[in-house]
């Protein structure tokens, strides 16, 4: 090969292609564990102390500081809430890079997730225009919604361990597969955070 078959050398991976609508399922399953898992003004479940997603809590201080993306900015308070307790119950673990939770489902997923977040933010439009399946959240809170909600992801055996939740079987490789197992993981109701999670095999 001469030095000017450069058109040979890969210089660039390219990321493997994964459904915009299985982004956006993911991130609002996210956003919408996030909300559930508050402490909130209606009693939530109470996963993480955090009450963001209230008319009393961080929407009202929301709506003063930032009057045209409050309603993203308040559901991301929330993920951010729900990602550092997900971490904080997966450092339990012997080896916690190996989990995959919902807010941990490897770093490129991560990313674009996270990337299709704030394209959304940057649109204006209000976030279940953008994404239907946050009516859930803008219905208000009923325990019994969100536990059908669940239950609509299907079933997931799974097992106690120190990080949680460990699911039984291999992750699913389709990203709207895997979501829908994290989901489903989340029953039967705890107290606590339960963190459904696969082990990654090394």
């Amino acid at each position: 090969m001469s030095l000017f078959e450069v058109e040979d050398i890969p210089t660039v991976t390219e990321r493997a292609p994964v459904p915009t609508s299985d982004i956006d399922r993911a991130l609002t399953s996210q956003l919408v564990v996030a909300w559930a898992g508050e402490t909130g003004e209606g009693g939530r479940l109470g996963w993480w102390r955090s009450d963001l997603v209230s008319e009393y809590g961080g929407e009202d201080l929301f709506r003063r500081l930032l009057p045209s993306t409050w309603r993203w900015a308040v559901l991301q308070g929330a993920r951010e809430a729900a990602r550092r307790m997900d971490s904080e119950v997966r450092r339990q673990d012997h080896d916690p890079d190996r989990l995959i939770s919902l807010f941990n489902l490897g770093f490129e997923l991560d990313e674009r997730i996270e990337e299709r977040f704030q394209d959304l933010k940057r649109l204006s439009r209000a976030p279940e225009e953008a994404l239907p399946g946050l009516a859930i959240v803008s219905g208000g809170w009923d325990r019994n919604r969100f536990w059908d909600w669940v239950a609509g992801h299907g079933t997931a055996e799974g097992t106690a361990s120190p990080g949680g939740r460990l699911l039984k079987g291999s992750p699913p490789i389709a990203l709207d597969q895997l979501v829908r197992k994290l989901i489903a993981g989340l029953a039967p109701e705890g107290e606590r955070y339960p963190l459904p999670h696969f082990r990654r095999m090394p």
